[in-house]
């Protein structure tokens, strides 16, 4: 099992960036995949989360409005949409997914991707 993230980088403030999450090991479209972030000091938070057939989405409160979670089951591709960046978006998003296996669920993570939000 293997999630790679891409897509992070420099942004202004009020910029837009799309995340991207290529998964490979496992049925994609049978899994639900969120996005997770990690700021400097803070505990690594949920983002977003999409369901295995991406008709169900849910968002943290901080991102309702200017984020949009989606997947492209046929490439086993996640993303996120993320516009009007703040400052305070500024972290380490992490592509995720659970997986059972042997009797019991598996977490696996990316290397994660740095999204900076700065003029």
């Amino acid at each position: 099992v293997q999630v790679v993230e891409s897509g992070g980088g420099l942004v202004q403030p009020g910029g837009s960036l799309r995340l991207s999450c290529a998964a490979s090991g496992f049925t994609f479209s049978n899994y639900v995949m969120n996005w997770y972030r990690q700021a400097p000091g803070k505990e690594r938070e949920l983002v977003a989360a999409i369901t295995s057939a991406g008709n169900t989405t849910i968002y943290a409160d901080s991102m309702k409005g200017r984020a949009t979670i989606s997947r492209d089951n046929a490439k086993n591709t996640l993303f996120l949409q993320m516009n009007k960046l703040e400052p305070e978006d500024t972290a380490v998003y992490y592509c995720h997914t659970e997986i059972w296996s042997g009797g019991s669920w598996h977490d696996y993570w990316g290397q994660g991707t740095q999204v900076t939000v700065s003029s």
